[in-house]
């Protein structure tokens, strides 16, 4: 039986978070299901540094969410990853994240959080109390006020069921310990 795997995200999601899990996921024959707070045609954004001292939001390409987050029962899912972007800001808001977000880590199924997804994970706080993960830099004042400890040393990170990583340029490593977790 094939695993299936839910993605996690809304507009504004970083395109190259979003789209670099799904196709690795459709390459290893998994069901991948992209998740927002409406079922519709999300619009994904490129963040890269141009001469700023942040990154700069471009548009990018539309995605389909093939279902609300509603309408989800995590139950049926083997694993759940989060893109970044600026789509976790305001999918944390939607009332069906925490129970979504709070399943994968209480099942200890593996859950692949990637730049500013630690802000969905700000939902179930008190489930990832002394839990090492790492974040895009500006988030890490989101980790530490949820009582995880933000490392440093590295881009990415491995804490049982959970990967994280820092933006974009991680995906390879990334999915790579994601598949791991999933296909252990």
């Amino acid at each position: 039986m094939s695993k299936k795997v839910l993605i996690l995200t809304g507009d504004a999601v970083e395109a190259l978070e979003v789209h670099y899990p799904y196709f690795r996921l459709l390459e290893e024959d998994i069901e991948a299901v992209i998740a927002a707070p409406t079922k519709r045609v999300l619009h994904t954004v490129v963040h890269d540094f141009v001469g700023w001292e942040t990154y700069k939001e471009m548009p990018a390409y539309q995605l389909e969410a093939h279902e609300a987050f509603e309408n989800i029962n995590p139950e049926q899912f083997d694993g759940l990853v989060i893109p970044g972007g600026r789509a976790p800001e305001y999918i944390r808001l939607n009332e069906h994240v925490p129970r979504i977000v709070g399943h994968f880590i209480d099942a200890n199924k593996p859950i692949g959080a990637i730049c500013h997804a630690a802000q969905v994970l700000e939902t179930v706080r008190d489930k990832l109390q002394r839990r090492k993960m790492t974040a895009y830099i500006a988030c890490k004042p989101s980790v530490e006020a949820m009582g995880a400890i933000y490392v440093s040393e590295k881009t990415l990170h491995v804490d049982g069921n959970l990967v994280s990583g820092h933006a974009w340029p991680d995906l390879p490593g990334f999915m790579r310990e994601f598949l791991r977790l999933l296909n252990a």
